[in-house]
């Protein structure tokens, strides 16, 4: 479970969930999803626990996804394996609170439920692409 590969995936992945996700929802949503609120749930942000955050959700992704490519690592089979985890989160997740929370409008969370399909896909494809980079057999000089 915890080799070379899920280290490295898990590094990188984070590195990208963090930047992505404060590009995203940090800055180009934000506009968007104040309008849709029902409720103003937000904080000051604290970067150590959003980080540690995304370490373990990248870290249990980049494990889930050396179990299920089953040895075939690539960027599109890690963004398929992605977008399903988005597909969990964003519309299975998003369902969920919909129907017991007042947090947002349908619309906030149909737009939610898209954000997160692409942006899990593209941790995903990161962490195919980082798989394959570092189970790639080393070339042999004869």
């Amino acid at each position: 479970m915890i080799n070379k590969a899920n280290l490295l995936a898990t590094l990188v992945g984070t590195i990208v969930m963090f930047f992505l996700g404060y590009l995203i929802w940090g800055m180009l949503t934000v506009e968007f999803f104040t309008q849709h609120s029902l409720a103003d749930l937000t904080k000051e942000p604290n970067i150590m626990y959003i980080f540690a955050g995304n370490l373990v959700m990248t870290f249990v992704i980049s494990s889930l996804y050396g179990k299920w490519a089953d040895g075939n690592y690539s960027a599109a089979s890690g963004f398929k394996f992605g977008a399903m985890v988005g597909l969990f989160v964003g519309v299975g997740m998003g369902l969920l609170w919909f129907g017991s929370a007042n947090m947002m409008t349908l619309t906030g969370h149909i737009a939610e439920a898209g954000l997160d399909i692409l942006f899990y896909a593209v941790i995903g494809a990161v962490v195919g692409f980082v798989y394959q980079k570092a189970t790639k057999p080393a070339l042999a000089l004869n």
